[in-house]
């Protein structure tokens, strides 16, 4: 059949669909009758067909784009998207993000103990050859004396509330930027998010060792652990979805590596996303708490609030468990 005469054929049905699709749009879906919701399935599935066909035939571009516009406009309207409500984000974040942390704890467990080899062999490095420091060592502090900061801090007037402000903001979107890097770096079959987790646990290892030969060990946790505590989980949540994702690759369990990746792929976006909550927490301590060293605030006050901020946050990511065994029991 000559395309000239296909689409002379198949116009009247174009124009039905066309008729219907303003009717539904203007005055919304449940205007239509049984009949005319029937008879816009069948003629959006018969446009499908043409569409492909005029494609495949070297149709008119404007015949093309004409018909890729009433799909298009149909398929909005017969698979509307879901709108996304407050009520379903409070579901997810207070019930849906612990249950999937309880799921995928072997992910997790994982980005943390790679993160913690890092920081033994960034400790252990440094104990063993201080002179690696340019190695290992973050390199904004490979020139500065923990002894003299310390001093130094003791000396300050507390920061101003727009600098904290300003500080937080830099932190929340940096630590954003590693999170995503981890979670994007499971495509290399989670290589490149193993190296990326134990990268950042060597820094802190070795700055932590740095610290630590100074006689500043309470100190230097003080400074770290109030806001560490959220971030650095948020960040080890963020590489167990790129684990999740590298899953996919590796063991597809039957699927086709393309089907595989889709489905871990929506497990490793949800745990992506439930850390931003921590993630913004760990940045308005940081910018606040953390940064107000002895004395106007002690060591022990710090660590002390560290505890129960890590208390509290390991009590809502775990609370996944305890939904399960209230379900078991049910």
């Amino acid at each position: 059949m000559e395309i000239a005469h296909f689409v002379d054929q198949r116009r009247p049905r174009w124009v039905a669909l066309e008729l219907l699709l303003q009717k539904a749009e203007t005055q919304g879906l449940t205007v239509l009758a049984l009949e005319e919701a029937r008879e816009l399935s069948r003629l959006y599935r018969s446009a499908s067909s043409d569409l492909l066909q005029v494609r495949a035939r070297g149709g008119a571009a404007e015949v093309s784009e004409y018909l890729n516009d009433l799909v298009g406009r149909a398929y909005a309207l017969t698979y509307p998207g879901q709108r996304l409500r407050p009520r379903a984000i409070l579901a997810f974040v207070t019930r849906g993000f612990p249950a999937l942390m309880r799921k995928e704890m072997r992910a997790y467990a994982a980005s943390v103990l790679i993160t913690f080899g890092g920081f033994a062999f960034g400790w252990i490095g440094m104990e063993m050859d201080p002179e690696a420091a340019p190695y290992l060592m973050p390199s904004q502090h490979q020139e500065l004396d923990p002894v003299k900061r310390a001093a130094d801090e003791a000396k300050k007037d507390s920061a101003s509330t727009q600098e904290q402000a300003a500080f937080a903001s830099f932190l929340y979107t940096h630590n954003i930027q590693v999170a995503f890097l981890a979670f994007a770096l499971g495509i290399t079959a989670g290589i490149g998010t193993a190296i990326m987790l134990f990268g950042n646990g060597l820094l802190l290892g070795s700055l932590a060792w740095a610290y630590a030969s100074k006689g500043l060990t309470g100190w230097f946790w003080a400074w770290i652990l109030p806001h560490g505590i959220p971030e650095l989980s948020a960040i080890c949540i963020a590489g167990a979805a790129g684990f999740v994702i590298a899953r996919g690759l590796a063991a597809p369990k039957g699927l086709s590596r393309r089907q595989a990746l889709r489905k871990e792929g929506i497990t490793a976006v949800k745990l992506l996303l439930g850390t931003l909550a921590l993630f913004v927490l760990a940045g308005l301590i940081e910018g606040t708490v953390s940064q107000i060293h002895p004395p106007r605030l002690s060591v022990a006050f710090k660590i002390t609030f560290a505890l129960v901020v890590g208390t509290g946050v390991y009590l809502y990511l775990l609370s996944g468990y305890a939904q399960r065994g209230e379900a078991q029991r049910a």
